[in-house]
């Protein structure tokens, strides 16, 4: 089996399990948007944002660290295990003295509008704080299936996570109102407790489905030992430093908007138009499964491949065929926006369409950023993905700040192409220097600008017609196919 046809193997078991997982998780979209107004939407929206940026921080860098690892002691993976998990407990265990006793102060800082109290807030940190945790703690073990290559498993918990997520979620806001409306058995006794249209009930759900992860992990977490191997303990700390600042300048990029939104607008309209924001941000959500099912199955596959002879070259048709796939889910999903609308099923939030190109686009920046960083990576240079997130986060900071008061969410929109399409040209540019891999720049450039061209025909010159949208899909894809043809049937049909 070829390396390129490997790899696509690989990705599709990942990209399977991880779009069930989406497909399942999208449900909640539409069930919050019917149950929830954009004020009270805009409470996920704050608190999924800043909780990201501190499962970046428990993280630690410790997964990408824990994969170069294993490639540079293939002789030592117990200890390249103990050592990656060990530095996340310790963090995590800081980061329960450091939070825990200031629930309190921290909603004060993190609570938006007026309408929710800030003892309300607090409750929701100390849900968040659990589910941090025990997060955290599935990290290293959810690495440790994919560097053995059980992505069956692997999918199977992460699946089962997000059933439980979405069922609990159904139960607390559609069966129990339904089964109190008509008294069935233990109605008085749920009537008791239950507290109709509360937002923590999602919280209690991940909370839960977090709980259910980690038990499914403990024969990975029972390998485990007390062990450190200080050495080797020091270089991965040393290696994994930028990248842990890398991956919250990352994550910067992604939720700042949202948090600054509640933060810069007057407060009569902060929680509307974030809520509407965040809503239909969630239109994007292709891209970003394509670049999840990605990463899932690129990271490992780069690093057990970097020491073969043609592996330059194989990076680059892995390349070529991602910005395509990319490209094509942009002009489609821009195609169907307007069927893709009922996904957020109030007409209030669908006055925050047009951030769905801007947005999709900086998606397809990011993904292929996130193709390129296989340089630095690879030659032990993370110091410039530190350098290009931190860029990448600055930008964000000074466009949101300084347009959001202006332009509310749109702002936030093009602040987030603006922020990662600096990021894939700085990572193309500074890895071209030094780590060259031969990408067909020409090729992969004519395709980003035919499908920016054909999602402005389709979106702003024909009002989101479907029929013209998706006849401009069609051509799009069959022009690629005919380009493209010999180099997929060498592919996916020479053996």
């Amino acid at each position: 089996m070829s390396t390129a046809k490997k790899f696509a193997s690989q990705t599709a078991i990942y990209g399977l399990s991880t779009i069930v997982q989406r497909l399942l998780s999208s449900l909640l979209t539409p069930l919050f948007t019917w149950a929830y107004l954009p004020k009270a939407y805009s409470i996920f929206s704050t608190m999924f944002a800043w909780a990201s940026i501190f499962q970046a921080l428990l993280a630690f860098g410790m997964e990408t660290t824990f994969f170069r690892y294993l490639n540079k002691f293939p002789d030592n993976k117990k200890q390249v295990y103990n050592n990656g998990f060990w530095v996340i407990f310790s963090v995590s265990v800081f980061f329960l003295l450091l939070t825990v006793p200031f629930t309190y102060t921290l909603a004060g800082l993190i609570k938006i509008g007026k309408e929710i109290p800030q003892t309300e807030f607090a409750l929701y940190i100390k849900y968040f704080i659990a589910i941090l945790i025990l997060d955290a703690w599935c990290v290293i073990p959810f690495a440790k299936l994919r560097a053995d290559g059980r992505p069956i498993k692997y999918g199977i918990i992460k699946i089962v996570n997000i059933v439980i997520t979405v069922s609990l979620n159904v139960i607390f806001i559609l069966v129990i109102p339904y089964w109190l409306k008509h008294h069935f058995f233990g109605s008085e006794w749920m009537a008791g407790w239950y507290v109709h249209g509360w937002v923590a009930y999602a919280f209690l759900a991940n909370l839960v489905a977090s709980a259910v992860t980690l038990l499914m992990l403990l024969p990975e977490l029972l390998e485990l030992q007390l062990k450190f191997d200080k050495v080797m303990f020091g270089q991965m700390l040393v290696y994994s430093a930028p990248i842990l600042i890398a991956n919250l300048s990352f994550i910067v990029n992604e939720n700042l908007d949202k948090i600054l939104l509640g933060k810069l607008l007057p407060p009569d309209i902060s929680e509307r138009d974030l809520g509407i924001y965040s809503g239909c941000a969630r239109l994007s959500i292709f891209a970003s499964l394509f670049n999840q099912a990605f990463r899932m199955g690129a990271e490992p596959f780069f690093f057990s491949h970097a020491k073969n002879k043609n592996a330059g070259q194989t990076y680059a048709r892995i390349m070529d065929y991602f910005v395509i796939a990319m490209c094509m889910m942009f002009v489609g999903v821009v195609a169907n926006i307007e069927i893709l609308k009922y996904y957020v099923n109030d007409k209030a939030y669908w006055v925050g369409l047009p951030v769905v190109p801007p947005l999709l686009l900086g998606y397809v920046s990011l993904g292929i950023y996130m193709n390129l960083s296989v340089w630095y990576k690879l030659s032990d240079q993370t110091k410039y993905g530190l350098y290009i997130s931190l860029i990448g986060a600055i930008v964000t900071v000074i466009l949101n700040v300084v347009f959001i008061p202006k332009y509310s969410y749109m702002a936030s929109a093009w602040a987030s192409l603006t922020a990662y399409g600096s990021m894939m040209i700085m990572s193309y540019i500074w890895g071209q220097k030094n780590y060259p891999i031969p990408y067909n720049l020409k090729k992969n450039l004519a395709y980003i600008i035919s499908s920016i061209i054909l999602v402005y025909i389709s979106f702003y010159v024909f009002n989101r017609n479907i029929f013209i949208g998706n006849g401009l899909l069609i051509a799009f894809a069959s022009v690629a196919l005919y380009f493209e043809w010999k180099n997929l049937k060498s592919i996916f049909i020479k053996s």
